[in-house]
């Protein structure tokens, strides 16, 4: 029965509202990331005594909050990161993100590295490469460890699914910069 609680999206953090209030708590400092807020979120998830192994989840969504508030100041100070990288996808454009992904969609799950440059966004892995103009890319919808890339046309879409949160919270955040950039 937790099984199917769990696929409804029921019953998630074992029953625990007070896990579910520090969520909700969570998912509105992501909406507005704030290195204040970071601190605030880890003592209210200390503060309920669970014990590690049961929020292990929690931590790694606390770490991948943290980066995105510091991306997000950096943002504001120094522009888009420049993240060197040999990879030859790239060719003569300049890296702004590069992170070990997957594409969970596709029939042989491909692993690879996700990167995003000043003019496209690359998935290279699997033996094959995938490459998406921000031009072309109308909507992005950032969503645990996995980002989705939807194309104007509403039906076709790209999912890269992180190793970790804070890799997909800042592409997530990166891409709608780069996105927008895309379209200027």
């Amino acid at each position: 029965m937790r099984l199917f609680g769990w696929w409804r999206g029921k019953n998630r953090n074992g029953g625990r509202p007070v896990l579910d209030l520090w969520h909700q708590r969570w998912r509105t400092a992501a909406a507005s990331p704030a290195v204040a807020v970071v601190s605030e979120l880890k003592a209210e998830l200390d503060a309920l005594q669970l014990p590690e192994e049961e929020i292990e989840i929690e931590r790694e969504m606390l770490d991948g909050l943290d980066q995105l508030a510091h991306l997000h100041d950096a943002l504001g100070r120094n522009g888009l990161p420049i993240v060197e990288t040999g990879h030859r996808v790239v060719g003569a454009d300049t890296c702004h993100f590069s992170a070990p992904s997957s594409m969970p969609d596709d029939p042989s799950q491909p692993s690879g590295r996700l990167i995003f440059t000043g003019v496209r966004a690359i998935f290279a892995g699997g033996g094959r490469t995938v490459t998406l103009p921000w031009h072309a890319v109308a909507e992005i919808v950032q969503q645990d460890r996995d980002l989705l890339l939807v194309k104007h046309d509403r039906e076709t879409f790209h999912r890269f699914r992180c190793n970790v949160y804070a890799d997909a919270m800042c592409a997530g955040l990166l891409a709608k910069r780069l996105a927008k950039k895309g379209k200027e």
